[in-house]
């Protein structure tokens, strides 16, 4: 009996993953945290690992005393002007801090609902890996990895482990967010269980798979962790890049103050550029809109990944879903929906479909996998037939086994001679059964499985004693919607190839139905890895989905790999992604979140460079008209005085990572189009109007400045 608190800490457990699988809304209190936040980043320890806009912040530190020392009575400038350069280039860099801070403040309200889902529990310590030994009640926290437990109803989980006697319906509701129970053995693919979920029935002895701190939930929670993530390779490459820009900007100013001394003096007339105007035109001419979103956008594109419920165990795998160019999709439940529905009989000769539908029911009224029920279902619904029970007719159910690859059933009938011993299963299993027992396989019999299998169904083949009955057609539905989107996918670029262990035949059928550009047929584990390595070896980058131990070697070559929460520990540790719902199509999400986090660094990276270089038709005649009067021929702006042009460039510069902040918390629209088009297309929006956006956003300032007389 579940106890009320346990129900309470299942219902919390439930709601905070609920909300994981929900976009985080900004509230106030995020807004309000994001604030102070952004203060306590102008820690110059802190700004430091951001170079453009520590830059930034040392030019407002200058300016700020500029600013003093012209209050004193001794300044280049006026105070109310170096004043509000120095106002600004603070909002600058606290603007850049406000970004990083509220896309920070997403993934920490999701680290607290799974701290809320993560509960100290009690584990019964097993002296011995066997549920018959002695245990003793230990806290989940004194829980080493290679411990055994026992976890029996009722039960939480108390640590990850892996399942190595047992058998157990799990609700894993407090990880997944998903009511209905899944179920746990050992020996199989869905052998893994996870902290903080609960053992409805039965029992399971587990070996503990990681160490104190170290399990799902505390992986997921240092992920979320936006301040704890480590940067990923492309985003060090652009802040490498970003630098270096600073540097070379940095040097030239710091040469423009000698070249401008020099200049007056060898002409007698004008005056020198002041440190305040070369702080402003540094600020405006170094990448500040994209140095103080380029964090922001990192923590973002990981928030969209946690929200449709995958961890990643690398920084460096989301950015390579971006650009993948190779999908390997299992075909059972990826590209088809995994339940095969027996949709006809197909009679041998002499043979009537009654009695061929009669024996099918009759072999599956034990077989409770979806494929038997349907068999059962379809010969009651065609022909009539009700389904009976096994105790009733007095029958010895034949399980299924992979040696056999038959199942079915014996039966005696009451007051008669001989057995009726029918079985189902694969052409080739029997056949092989068929010709033990010194029967034939009938040719016509043959040619219809030859021509279901062309259809990308599956046929099974019904025998009673020596006598082949017929075939039943089992068709593997297609799911709704795949063909479009691998369309979509080939008009980015990417490859789609489907792996499946069926003959080639089902395989050609169910690849030309679904739309895939290439199929592995009859896949073994080492058929999945050459085929892996070879595209690797071609440049390809691969990605590919698994939850088996025999998918391991194959998830650890992809350059991508998403494992399937239910599956094997050995999967899980291979891949460097995880997917807690378990579903194989969402590869083609994490693609999409890939690629829309590679689209929205560079549409930015390409909008920043662009209002760089029409900012210097605003500032550099501005700076530099008071030495070289000639420079006022490029003020194409009219803008109102210098001062006023400087002025309005350091604050559109502020307000331009204002406004993009939405944009970088959400993400550039995802698109699936080549990447010519895409490129085209990004150039036109982000570039065009990044050399549009300052003309008009510097002069609408510098038309207020002058309205207040503060030009």
């Amino acid at each position: 009996m579940v106890t009320q608190t346990k129900k309470d800490e299942m219902n919390t457990g439930t709601q905070s993953t609920q909300q994981l699988k929900k976009p985080v809304g900004l509230t106030s209190g995020m807004y309000r945290r994001a604030m102070v936040d952004s203060i306590v980043k102008l820690n110059p320890r802190v700004m430091m690992k951001n170079p453009v806009m520590f830059v930034v912040e040392v030019g407002s530190v200058l300016t700020t005393a500029l600013w003093i020392q012209a209050l004193a009575g001794s300044g280049e400038a006026p105070a109310w002007y170096i004043g509000g350069v120095s106002l600004w280039l603070w909002f600058t860099v606290l603007f850049a801090n406000f970004s990083e801070a509220l896309a920070e403040g997403r993934g920490k309200a999701q680290a607290e609902a799974l701290r809320r889902a993560r509960k100290d529990t009690t584990a019964k310590l097993l002296k011995k890996p066997r549920r018959d030994s002695d245990f003793s009640l230990v806290s989940s926290a004194a829980l080493k990895q290679h411990d055994v437990m026992l976890v029996e109803a009722g039960d939480i989980i108390a640590a990850d482990g892996e399942v190595i006697e047992g058998v157990a319906s799990v609700d894993e509701s407090a990880i997944t967010g998903e009511s209905a129970p899944v179920i746990r053995e050992s020996g199989g693919d869905r052998s893994a269980v996870t902290g903080g979920t609960r053992v409805l029935s039965d029992w399971l002895v587990v070996r503990v798979t990681a160490e104190p701190g170290g399990g799902f939930l505390d992986r997921m929670i240092k992920m979320i962790e936006g301040a704890k993530r480590q940067k990923t390779p492309n985003e060090i490459a652009l802040n490498i890049l970003l630098a270096a820009f600073t540097i070379i900007f940095l040097v030239v100013c710091i040469t423009l103050l000698p070249f401008s001394i020099y200049s007056v003096q060898a002409a007698g007339q004008g005056t020198p550029v002041s440190l305040t105007v070369l702080v402003a035109l540094l600020v405006c001419l170094i990448p500040t809109t994209i140095g103080g979103l380029l964090s922001a956008i990192g923590i973002a594109g990981m928030d969209r990944l946690i929200r449709h419920n995958v961890i990643a165990t690398s920084g460096r795998a989301i950015e390579a879903a971006g650009d993948v160019d190779v999908l390997l999709l299992d075909k059972t439940g990826t590209v088809t929906l995994g339940n095969r529905m027996a949709t006809e009989f197909t009679p041998a000769p002499g043979v009537t479909k009654e009695r061929l539908a009669d024996a099918a029911q009759l072999a599956s009224l034990a077989d409770e996998t979806p494929e038997g029920r349907s068999i059962v279902v379809l010969a009651k619904e065609k022909y009539g037939l009700r389904g009976r029970e096994i105790h009733e007719i007095a029958a010895h159910f034949v399980p299924f086994t992979a040696q056999s690859r038959m199942s079915g059933v014996d039966i005696q009938p009451e007051g008669k001679n001989g057995r009726r011993m029918i079985r189902k299963g694969a052409a080739e299993a029997i056949k092989a059964y068929i010709e033990e027992q010194g029967g034939s396989f009938p040719p016509a019999v043959h040619q219809t499985v030859q021509d279901i299998s062309r259809l990308g169904a599956t046929p099974l083949v019904v025998v009673e004693n020596k006598n082949v009955l017929g075939v039943i057609h089992l068709k593997d539905i297609v799911k709704g919607g795949i063909k479009e989107r691998f369309a979509h996918l080939r008009k980015m670029g990417i490859k789609t190839v489907m792996i499946t262990g069926d003959n080639r035949l089902t395989a050609t059928a169910i690849a030309a139905e679904a739309g895939v550009d290439d199929f592995l047929a009859e896949a073994k584990p080492e058929d999945k890895l050459k085929l892996i390595r070879d595209y690797q070896k071609g440049g390809r980058l691969v990605a590919m989905t698994g939850d088996g131990t025999n998918d391991a070697p194959a998830l650890a070559q992809a350059d991508v790999a998403v494992a399937m929460n239910t599956g094997t520990q050995s999967a899980r540790e291979a891949a460097n992604m995880i997917d807690l719902d378990s579903n194989p199509t969402k590869l083609l999400e994490i693609v999409e979140i890939g690629k829309q986090l590679l689209m929205t660094r560079g549409t930015l990276t390409t909008f920043s460079i662009a209002n760089d270089v029409a900012k210097y038709f605003a500032i550099i005649p501005a700076a530099f008209a008071s030495t070289y009067p000639a420079l006022n021929a490029l003020n194409i702006m009219g803008l109102a005085t210098p001062q006023s042009a400087i002025l309005s460039a350091v604050i559109f510069n502020a307000l331009i990572i204002v406004a993009l902040i939405p944009l970088a918390l959400k993400g550039v629209k995802y698109r699936a189009v080549s990447a010519v088009q895409l490129l085209r297309t990004h150039l036109l929006i982000y570039g065009v109007g990044g050399i549009i956006a300052p003309f008009l956003g510097i002069k609408l300032i510098d038309m207020f400045l002058k309205g207040m007389n503060l030009s």
